[in-house]
């Protein structure tokens, strides 16, 4: 193979293996960064989060649940936000500085097992409902929507972009639109929220709400490194999270009051608009698994040294034809896992504050692993999953916190040079 061949193998367009350059013709504008965090947020998952609350809340208990949990989920992944515009690296190549070379594939291989799965379970998502509808064999929805979703995710950014600037409007205005209408026939929002049984206390509603998609709000840095400027990162990422997330609780609680179901899906069959309902349901599931599995292909091709690209085409084919054992074995895993990641999260805001010398774009990462933040993360998810009180994401985010500045101490006591 001639060098000039090797060098076209060898480079691709999402920065797989190095920092997105300040001045390159990638870095996108507020309304692109918007429209794919938007998009990344309308997760079909979050739904049934907004019927359990909605089922279990009065309204007032569910405002002020949106409302906390979406302070905290924001200021989480806004800080991941400006991290990674600031640096200009995915979530992987921030965890070779913070977690070290090797300790980098702990977090890379939890994020891409995380979202594999998720892609199948997404696929499975829209193909199950569809094929109850038109009575045509699941499989056939799962493979078609698995070669489409890999194909776009294949294009990375660019392709992210083009399908959130054409769903989010749609999943918006058609899922706004069916929800007002299902509102208003069941006598409105206070009417419909006296239903509640009143099983869930603010405190556990609000562990909901922000554990409903911190595990994904880690991915963060992947997408807004791209952003033009620090500001466009921090405020297209609190915004877009903060409306896409609400949206989909309300959706979700519209969808178990009006049907019994937790997807606005099932509100617009059982309103006549079936074309509307697959279209939403496909463009919502479409814009989360193009970001997972984004996110997948970089935390592998840490991992592998493989540039992206060739590792989204693997991943989505492993996702694919997994699709429905993913969806009856996933799921139950995913409360395990969605622990694990928020230490992640904490460990590289924390790394890259205390640190910012060792974040230049001419820097390299020097050490091999940091026990310290292996421990937290580790620490972090064990005391999430079993600690019966508090919020688990936040528990998680805490022990990962102290863990990780003891051993910074300690290090800097003994006057250790690990970078």
């Amino acid at each position: 193979m001639s060098n000039e061949s090797s060098k076209v193998l060898n480079f691709d367009d999402d920065y797989s293996l190095e920092a997105v350059p300040e001045n390159s013709s990638e870095r996108k504008s507020f309304w692109a960064m918007f429209v794919v965090m938007l998009g990344f947020t309308f997760f079909s998952a979050s739904m049934s989060v907004g019927a359990t609350m909605g089922n279990g809340l009065n309204l007032s208990g569910f405002v002020w649940a949106v409302i906390i949990g979406g302070v905290i989920l924001g200021a989480y992944t806004g800080l991941l936000a400006y991290v990674g515009q600031a640096t200009g690296f995915s979530m992987d190549l921030l965890a070779q500085r913070s977690f070290g070379t090797k300790g980098s594939y702990l977090p890379s291989a939890m994020i891409s097992f995380t979202q594999i799965g998720w892609f199948g379970v997404g696929a499975a998502m829209f193909a199950y409902p569809v094929s109850e509808l038109t009575g045509v064999n699941p499989w056939i929805f799962i493979i078609l929507v698995g070669i489409c979703m890999t194909s776009s995710a294949y294009f990375g950014m660019k392709g992210l972009t083009i399908v959130s600037f054409v769903s989010v409007p749609l999943i918006t205005i058609l899922g706004i639109i069916s929800m007002v209408s299902a509102t208003s026939e069941s006598g409105g929002w206070i009417a419909m929220f006296a239903k509640s049984q009143g099983s869930i206390t603010l405190p556990a509603a609000i562990g909901m709400v922000v554990g409903s998609f911190v595990s994904g709000g880690t991915a963060t840095p992947n997408f807004v490194r791209f952003a033009k400027s620090k500001n466009i990162a921090v405020i297209c990422t609190v915004v877009a999270f903060f409306i896409g997330n609400t949206l989909m609780f309300l959706f979700g609680a519209v969808g178990g009051a009006y049907t019994g179901r937790d997807d606005i899906f099932y509100v617009m069959i059982a309103q006549g608009f079936a074309i509307p309902a697959i279209i939403v349901l496909g463009a919502n599931i479409w814009t989360t698994n193009d970001n997972a599995l984004y996110s997948a292909g970089l935390g592998l091709s840490n991992i592998t040294k493989i540039r992206k690209k060739p590792l989204t085409l693997v991943s989505g084919a492993i996702a694919t034809l997994a699709a429905i054992w993913l969806y009856n074995n996933f799921i139950s895993w995913l409360s395990f896992l969605n622990a694990t990641l928020p230490p992640v999260g904490v460990i590289l805001i924390l790394d890259y504050f205390l640190h910012k010398e060792n974040y230049s774009k001419d820097s390299a990462p020097t050490q091999t692993v940091n026990f310290w933040a292996v421990a937290g993360v580790v620490a972090g998810a064990l005391v999430a999953n079993f600690l019966p009180w508090g919020i688990a994401s936040i528990n998680a985010m805490v022990t990962a916190t102290v863990l990780y500045l003891i051993g910074a101490a300690l290090q800097k006591k003994a006057g250790a040079n690990v970078r």
